[in-house]
């Protein structure tokens, strides 16, 4: 049965411990051996340490009954398989180490190279962990980037895939799979690296969703220029919570009051209510309808909060009369239990549909 890479290292030193035990009460009992046959004890803890050695400077004294030859003969033997149990402890514990940073990087390329439709964290700092915490809470698959090399030693801590580089380096976006992510997060502290990251991104893979971090509001609009889907400002967010919490302290408690639930769904959820994504994708019937099409098909048990366009427009509350289109994705908000009923009701629709023109 094969063990793992802390029993091994745990095997290892316990091997250079005993050696190192067993060194030294040969020691001891080879010198107290010499001073009971009448040595003093620098004469007899120097022939100690040339025997065990192999020194050969030759005996500190003639050594000449066979009793102490015979024990001297042990001294050798016992001392140098110490020596020799000491020195294979270290030489296993040096290569196993190198072999483990080998199979590390091995296993972490292949894992790479595995990886479809991830996303990629560029940055391990305070947001990027922040990040990489609520991507592995749900369960999603992602690699951090970072050239700081405690960073890294801190994401693999946390069990993440991660790969230590610059992340406006092109080769680096390549070697963590951009062409096949699905989303990139580029939340380092600074902008210009940021925007650069962005456009080089944004060239590799145009049909990657790109989410940048902007620290100055004028940065946004680079960003976007850069090909940026989404701008997230923690300063103007955090200035806009602390002007509510002034201004409508209430509310915003109220809000925020979720019993150790961070996400607003997570909130709306308590209430028995949730906010739901229906997307008219090229098979739907829903496409030539209209927003009001949905409202009277759901029969009142739900809302239609907003309507985001292929193209990335974003329409709130649309009004009755607005067209779906292919690709557009509608927000809805409702009870839990009837989001579901709708979502089969839609796909009865469709079905419908298609056998009526089958029949025709």
């Amino acid at each position: 049965m094969a063990r793992n890479p802390m029993q091994n290292s745990l095997s290892s030193l316990r091997r250079i411990l005993t050696g190192i035990a067993i060194f030294l009460l040969t020691g001891i009992t080879a010198t107290t051996g010499y001073m009971l046959a009448g040595w003093n004890w620098l004469d007899a803890l120097y022939m100690v340490v040339i025997t065990v050695f192999g020194v050969g400077y030759g005996e500190v004294q003639p050594i000449s009954s066979t009793w102490l030859k015979l024990f001297t003969i042990l001294v050798i033997i016992a001392g140098a398989l110490s020596v020799a149990y000491i020195v294979s402890g270290l030489v296993q514990l040096i290569t196993e180490g190198e072999i483990r940073r080998a199979l590390n990087l091995k296993r972490m390329t292949q894992e790479i190279e595995n990886l479809d439709k991830h996303v990629i964290v560029c940055g391990f700092g305070r947001i990027g962990q922040l990040v990489a915490h609520r991507l592995k809470t749900d369960r999603q698959f992602f690699i951090i980037v970072d050239n700081d090399p405690e960073r890294i030693i801190m994401a693999r801590e946390e069990g993440y895939l991660v790969y230590q580089g610059n992340a406006t380096d092109e080769g680096v976006l390549e070697a963590v799979g951009i062409m096949r992510a699905r989303s990139l997060a580029t939340v380092l502290p600074s902008d210009a690296a940021n925007v650069f990251i962005t456009l080089t991104a944004r060239e590799l893979n145009p049909a990657l969703m790109i989410l940048a971090r902007g620290e100055m509001p004028s940065t946004e609009k680079k960003l976007r220029l850069a090909g940026a889907d989404h701008v997230v400002l923690p300063a103007t967010i955090s200035a806009l919570r602390v002007a509510h919490l002034i201004t409508n302290p209430s509310a915003v408690d109220f809000l925020v009051q979720t019993d150790g639930h961070h996400g607003l769904n997570e909130f709306l959820a308590e209430l028995d209510i949730q906010l739901s994504e229906l997307v008219v994708d090229e098979s739907s019937a829903l496409i030539g309808g209209t927003v009001g099409d949905i409202e009277l098909r759901g029969q009142g048990t739900f809302i239609i909060v907003a309507l985001r366009r292929a193209d990335g427009e974003v329409m709130i509350h649309p009004t009755r009369q607005t067209y779906l289109l292919k690709g557009d994705s509608v927000i809805l908000m409702g009870h839990q239990g009837d989001m579901p009923n709708f979502a089969k009701q839609v796909a009865l629709k469709k079905e419908m549909r298609y056998r009526g023109v089958r029949l025709g």
